[in-house]
């Protein structure tokens, strides 16, 4: 960030002032550079031990046990350490192969549950927008955020899709 030319007077924090209008405008561009910084870093390729615990939510088995769940949470967790992401990141769908009746497959950032969905059942916490995706296929999985889905490649590659 660049040195500020002049020096700010420090006793001059009224509200309605230059000097808090200039905080205000200063910290609405920190959240912009924030929110820029955390796009790249979302953007970039995923690892392959990211890829093969995601791509493992599929074996079966994952439902009833907690530890192999909290396994995959903390893969995440490794996969993006300098991002918090417990706010912004919903969870994951992806197309399950368990057969029928089974569509889908999620991961619940919110309840950290893996859950099985049938055709046509509705899924959970803004997972839905994602069903579609998962389903044309092409992609590994989709990582379902706020604001947009993050469908994940074979390889790892990131496309972003818009909400």
């Amino acid at each position: 960030m660049p040195k500020p030319m002049l020096k700010q007077p420090q006793t001059q924090t009224q509200t309605g002032s230059i000097l808090s209008a200039t905080q205000k405008v200063t910290q609405k561009q920190d959240q912009k550079l924030d929110k820029m910084m955390v796009d790249r870093l979302l953007r970039k390729q995923r690892s392959k031990e990211y890829m093969q615990a995601m791509t493992s939510l599929d074996a079966g088995g994952h439902t009833h046990n907690q530890q192999k769940v909290n396994d995959i949470i903390n893969a995440i967790r490794n996969e993006f350490p300098e991002v918090e992401i417990s706010g912004v990141l919903l969870g994951f769908v992806s197309v399950c192969y368990l057969g029928k009746p089974y569509e889908v497959h999620t991961l619940d950032m919110g309840g950290q549950i893996i859950e099985h969905y049938k055709k046509g059942e509705p899924l959970p916490g803004g997972l839905e927008k994602a069903r579609n995706i998962a389903l044309r296929g092409g992609y590994s999985f989709i990582e379902v955020y706020v604001d947009c889905c993050r469908a994940i490649s074979s390889n790892g590659t990131v496309s972003v899709i818009s909400c």
